[in-house]
């Protein structure tokens, strides 16, 4: 495929940051770099920039291919329509299935072959709920729109990768759902994401405890000994460097990070907590294991500075030159 594929970038939800994040990054990308194009209400899109001060000029196009041509001197726009106005920080069920549709086509485009990727702004999971949405996030919804593959989430900062086995749980039901099948699984596509989009040859993986201690021997819990200990087996047998249980409470230090290429984490804040404070502007959302690329920004939607001006586009711009990082050691 042609390198000058670009990328595809998702609407978010409306009524948080994720348009005012877009228009930003166009500004710092659009002399240099891979195109992108969103897909998002263009008169949206226009009546923000000037309400932001933004000099962004918007353009809708009919397809990917359209927006390579257009982005040097205009956000390229592939026209998803949403049902009602949108008011900053107040989300509209309503809109939801704009949403939804902007993912959905961003995906099928990917899966097409007629983008390099995609990356998604972040939504807001109880509206889409509230509108009838069955996922607990865009990582199941795009499994399920690429056929139900095993997928992982990766959290990526220059200094950490961290992948939680359990993810979007209250503590109580992610350790009632730990299993080492679960462990297993997500070590095997931590691995194969490791290798295929990060271009690493034998990755390293670090697989932390669920107790204090890694269980001190079964004083604190028996979990590492009953179901982490076994996953890590399994992996080793499957030829992957896995290790552990380790301690967590010291396995993010900048001397532990030299040691592994990604943290197989427990549970979602286990996980989170290490990277957000490491680089917290920077952090990028990525699933493993899908058949094309997609990043997003490690941040939610920002509903109390919608619309303001003052959201930072650091972690947007972190996720498009990923995506664009991984979609060229993929060929795209």
């Amino acid at each position: 495929m042609s390198p000058s594929l670009p990328l595809a970038i998702t609407m978010g939800e409306p009524a948080g940051v994720g348009g005012e994040l877009t228009l930003k990054a166009w500004q710092a990308r659009h002399r240099a770099g891979r195109a992108f194009f969103v897909l998002d209400d263009a008169a949206r899109l226009s009546a923000l920039a000037t309400n932001l001060g933004l000099d962004v000029r918007v353009h809708e196009i009919a397809t990917p291919e359209d927006a390579v041509v257009v982005f040097g001197t205009a956000l390229p726009v592939l026209p998803v329509h949403l049902a009602k106005p949108v008011v900053p920080g107040r989300p509209d069920p309503a809109n939801a299935g704009a949403t939804l549709e902007a993912i959905e086509r961003a995906a099928q485009f990917a899966i097409a072959g007629t983008i390099a990727g995609m990356v998604t702004n972040p939504i807001q999971k109880k509206t889409l709920q509230d509108a009838g949405f069955e996922h607990p996030g865009h990582t199941e919804f795009l499994a399920e729109l690429a056929g139900g593959v095993e997928v992982a989430m990766m959290l990526a900062c220059p200094q950490l990768r961290v992948v939680p086995v359990t993810i979007h749980l209250s503590l109580a039901d992610a350790v009632h759902a730990l299993d080492s099948a679960a462990i297993e699984r997500a070590g095997r596509i931590t691995a194969q994401g490791l290798s295929e989009l990060f271009g690493i040859e034998r990755p390293r993986l670090a697989v932390a405890a669920l107790n204090p201690h890694a269980g001190e021997q079964g004083a604190m819990g028996d979990e590492e000994r009953r179901v982490i200990q076994p996953a890590i087996e399994a992996l080793q047998r499957a030829g992957i460097d896995a290790r552990g249980p380790a301690p967590a409470d010291t396995l993010f230090h900048a001397g532990a990070r030299a040691n592994y290429d990604a943290a197989l984490c427990m549970y979602h804040d286990q996980a989170l907590i290490p990277i957000k404070t490491i680089d917290f502007a920077g952090g990028v959302n990525v699933t493993l294991g899908l058949p094309f690329v997609r990043t997003s920004p490690d941040h939610g939607t920002a509903l109390d500075i919608a619309g303001s001006g003052r959201a930072d586009p650091t972690s947007l711009l972190a996720a498009i030159d990923m995506a664009d990082d991984m979609a060229r050691r993929r060929g795209t």
